[in-house]
């Protein structure tokens, strides 16, 4: 199996935090007023026309998913299949009149592929990072949400600023070896990176003052610095960056190679939810923190 994941949320502690998101409770909801000035960044262009491709000859419309990538996909807490993806494949089927024929069913992630090419699913929404290797072989979407990188810094010592500008001269932390070490030096390239040998690690020296500020997954990042496990030391500070060459394509749906028209018509269908808004009301419900902004 030579599928990557896009990181997940598998944090200590997000589990509970992900019931009380359910239950309607959850303690990192953001104000109402921030909540609805969220913006996710514009993965279509307005003027764009996206046909919708004839689906009359489609018996059943099967997403595999999984029950292991908070918030994206998990078991509730009336152990029903719930999620980001969940939310969004509804969304998809009815926007394409095919509610009735649209099944979600949840395998262990190594099992997707096959799944798909065995023909027991049409479609994948699991976070599967796409590749060279899997585009010879599949079709996927357009992306429908890219996860971007961020800075956190300690709230005791704040930058004199608000761009990565006023970074210069301060350690920063990143863990190394990964794509978002590659991606701060390329971008940040005056800034003094101190690598570390994995996330615990990274949050660790900034929550104990020994690095200035952390580079990484903003959405980690947003979930940990809104937490119980930080402590109220940190906050995200500049950004959000995006990088297709560092951090991939960003989250799409997967389908066969033949069924290149499927993934025209849920391309139609992400166009018209990102529209209508949708899309932004999908990810509010399952991103109390905001990825994208302060």
């Amino acid at each position: 199996m030579r599928q990557n994941r896009i990181a997940s949320l598998k944090l200590r502690g997000l589990s509970f935090a992900l019931c009380l998101l359910v239950a309607g409770t959850n303690p990192l909801a953001a104000p109402a007023q921030d909540r609805r000035a969220v913006d996710l960044p514009i993965l279509f262009d307005t003027r764009e026309r996206i046909a919708r491709p004839d689906l009359s000859g489609i018996v059943r419309l099967r997403f595999l998913t999984t029950v292991d990538f908070p918030p994206f996909n998990f078991i509730d807490q009336t152990g029903k299949l719930a999620g980001f993806h969940v939310d969004l494949v509804r969304e998809i089927c009815r926007e394409l009149a095919l509610t009735e024929k649209c099944q979600i069913q949840a395998v262990t992630f190594p099992e997707l592929e096959k799944a798909l090419v065995d023909g027991n699913g049409e479609a994948v929404a699991a976070g599967i990072a796409v590749t060279a290797d899997l585009r010879k072989r599949f079709a996927f979407s357009r992306p429908f949400m890219r996860l971007p990188a961020r800075f956190a810094v300690a709230r005791k010592a704040p930058p004199a600023g608000e761009t990565a500008a006023a970074l210069e001269g301060r350690r920063v932390g990143v863990v190394a070896a990964s794509a978002h070490e590659a991606m701060l030096k390329a971008f940040f390239p005056r800034l003094q990176a101190q690598a570390f040998p994995d996330r615990a690690a990274l949050l660790a020296s900034l929550k104990d003052g020994k690095v200035d500020a952390v580079f990484g997954d903003g959405m980690q990042l947003a979930f940990w610095t809104s937490g119980s496990e930080s402590a109220g030391c940190c906050r995200l500070f500049d950004g959000p960056y995006v990088s297709e060459r560092f951090l991939g394509e960003g989250l799409t749906i997967m389908v066969r190679k033949q069924d290149e028209a499927l993934a025209e018509a849920v391309d139609h269908a992400l166009l018209a939810l990102s529209r209508n808004g949708r899309l932004q009301e999908i990810y509010l419900r399952y991103f109390p923190v905001n990825l994208y902004g302060g």
